[in-house]
């Protein structure tokens, strides 16, 4: 998009206070609260005019959108790119707008006692909101959800339906998160008049649109805003520290349930913030780490605020998992036990959906994860949906939860505004996901360019302010500049760094791994003396490419590869490496180049979700990592299971 169209909205496009601030609980019904979701078609629109602004001048938000022109039927979640059969909207840079007419329930229209609030899981990647053509909020950033109250929109007449408008803009600067930069094409004689192209530094498709569910959701005025729960363990006794905040009233009482996977109350309170003490505590276990993994308490809470009608109650039910994490110069620690991450890395990326939210396609990469005897994965390079890490709670799949700090190369976006921008983006991320306890590290970026002279400066900072959102978590971010010249390894808690040996130089040559990477952790581990995990190798492999002895791009090199980065990490984990995380789950889709054929194919699994060879070779791996650093009673020894479907 033309820089001078983002400057045309002046103030509009950088108010990002007008989007709710306080708390962001994932929306549950419970007996004071109710939801609708807005999933299905939505009427769509491009702005494929020169200056992408047509829909402002216009005005479309003040009346339906079919009234100003022809619409498409798009589908929510999804990306737009890849739904319908246009090449020009397949790559379109610039705004687009969304469009549902929804009816409402008549209590929610007519009890003014009832708080009705929108909110979008994510849009990707700036967006602005209309409800019947009243601004209501806008939104800075792809990843995270936002909310806004639109109580009074809806209850200001004889409404029983309301027409809400959503614009996002998917442009780049150097300034968000990721960055990227807008390239003019200015020779006439190549290109046309007014020709530009979205330029990025990061390896994957820049999908568009509302990715995640829509939704409405209820609240009485006096509600419950938000809770933060941090747990700890004393000589077996479980402790849940919580702090409640409340909007509406300064006058209610607050009571506090724990209950146990039996509905048995096991502790309970008062009050705003207090502890509970849970003897015997179940704690929360990473898959294959314990025979009871991934044991979850119900923390319910009951707010009870008295009006003019009576009293009135809101309810709300957060899942707890009672856990310590605790770093030391060599090991990672979870409830007290040495932990080793043995996993992947992943992207919300699939055929035609894009970064869509599908649960179909999550329930089965979690099956396929647990059938790999994967204990953990990170969510590269940009925050998942909230339901996945629901999933990981749920099964004990640990998480580094990565902001989309992704592709920071460029000096500029070290500038006072980027890092104003992300110490924003890393508030948001920890509000929405601090209480999973599957969450055990925060990750600030992945592969900046740390060595420039401002990373320092941008890096401490940045650490520092999201230790201080949570001091019970540890912070990395994940590089692949040299040992010697990374100006923000000194700040972070976890080593974490990426490396292509025999991929992206020594082509071919698999016996120089072992002594490369060798040399790569010993270099780091001596000059930080801290944990390190492998968090990203691999190699490419087109499904169906076989080659012996094995060739780049075939099948057996994959796996050959990956054999000789494991002869080092089989070694290196005795002492001070604590995890290796391989690139990547499954193949997923890029920007077109000569050296990326229909997408990134480092995948383990095809796109489609098929295993090649490699993944048979890390099932065989992690199952037997799994039985070494987990020694359960010999009757209860964790066996590599021949079903793909597994059961909690």
């Amino acid at each position: 998009m033309h820089p001078a169209a983002w400057a045309a909205l002046g103030p509009l496009l950088w108010a990002c206070g007008l989007a709710l601030r306080g708390g962001m609980l994932y929306p549950r019904e419970s007996p004071s609260r109710e939801r609708k979701e807005l999933h299905g078609l939505w009427s769509f629109r491009a702005d494929f005019s020169e200056n992408r602004q047509r829909g402002f001048e216009q005005r479309w938000y003040r009346s339906p959108l079919r009234e100003s022109g022809p619409t498409l039927d798009m589908p929510v979640p999804s990306s737009f790119n890849d739904v319908g059969q246009d090449r020009q909207l397949r790559s379109f840079v610039g705004w687009v707008w969304y469009e549902r007419e929804v009816t409402l329930p008549q209590r929610w229209t007519q009890d003014l006692g009832t708080r009705v609030v929108l909110r979008i899981g994510s849009a990707h990647y700036y967006a602005i909101v209309w409800v019947n053509g009243v601004h209501v909020v806008e939104h800075e950033g792809g990843h995270l959800p936002f909310e806004a109250d639109i109580s009074k929109l809806v209850q200001s007449g004889p409404l029983s339906s309301c027409r809400i408008t959503i614009a996002i803009n998917n442009t780049l600067t150097p300034h968000t998160l990721p960055p990227g930069t807008i390239l003019h094409k200015t020779d006439t004689s190549k290109y046309p008049k007014g020709y530009f192209v979205q330029n990025t530094n990061f390896d994957f498709f820049n999908y568009a649109g509302l990715h995640r569910p829509v939704l409405l959701y209820t609240t009485p005025t006096t509600y419950i805003d938000d809770i933060t729960v941090t747990t700890g363990v004393d000589q077996g006794t479980g402790l849940v520290d919580y702090q409640i905040f409340v909007q509406g009233s300064e006058h209610f009482q607050l009571e506090v349930r724990l209950l146990d996977q039996e509905g048995k109350v096991v502790a309970q309170g008062t009050g705003c913030r207090g502890q509970l003490q849970v003897p015997n505590a179940h704690l929360w276990w990473p898959y294959l780490m314990h025979e009871h993994p991934a044991y979850l308490y119900s923390l319910e809470v009951r707010l009870t605020t008295q009006t003019a009608a009576g009293p009135v109650s809101d309810f709300y039910t957060l899942p707890v998992g009672i856990r310590t994490i605790e770093v030391t110069e060599h090991q990672f620690l979870i409830n007290g036990k040495p932990f080793y991450f043995h996993g992947v890395n992943k992207h919300e990326d699939a055929d035609i959906r894009g970064r869509g939210f599908d649960w179909a396609l999550l329930v089965k990469d979690f099956n396929l994860l647990r059938w790999l005897g994967a204990n953990a994965f990170r969510t590269s390079h940009y925050p998942y949906a909230e339901e996945v890490l629901q999933l990981c709670d749920r099964y004990g799949i640990v998480v580094i939860d990565e902001s989309p700090g992704v592709g920071i190369v460029l000096a500029q976006s070290y500038g006072n505004q980027s890092l104003q921008h992300h110490l924003e983006v890393m508030g948001e991320l920890v509000r929405r996901d601090k209480n999973h306890p599957a969450v055990v590290m925060w990750s600030v970026a992945n592969e900046p360019a740390s060595f420039l002279p401002p990373a320092g400066y941008y890096f401490k900072t940045l650490i520092a302010h999201t230790k201080a959102l949570d001091p019970s978590r540890p912070v990395t971010f994940v590089t692949n500049s040299n040992y010697e010249a990374d100006l923000g390894a000194p700040y972070v808690d976890v080593i974490c760094v990426n490396s292509y040996y025999s991929w992206y130089h020594d082509y071919g040559h698999l016996e120089v791994i072992p002594l490369q990477l060798a040399t790569q952790f010993e270099n780091w581990y001596r000059t930080y003396q801290k944990p390190i995990i492998q968090s990203e190798y691999g190699a490419g492999a087109i499904p169906g490419f076989h080659q012996d002895p094995p060739v780049m791009f075939s099948e057996e090199y994959q796996k050959a590869l990956l054999q000789q980065y494991h002869m080092v990490l089989d070694e290196k984990r005795k002492n001070y490496v604590v995890g290796e995380l391989v690139w990547n789950f499954a193949d997923f889709m890029t920007d077109q180049a000569p050296q990326r054929v229909m997408g990134n194919k480092k995948g383990i699994f095809t796109r489609q979700r098929q295993p090649k060879a490699a993944a048979f070779l890390l099932r065989e791996r992690y199952w037997r990592l799994a039985n070494d650093t987990w020694r359960p009673p010999a009757a209860g020894r964790s066996q590599c299971p021949e079903g793909g479907l597994f059961h909690v």
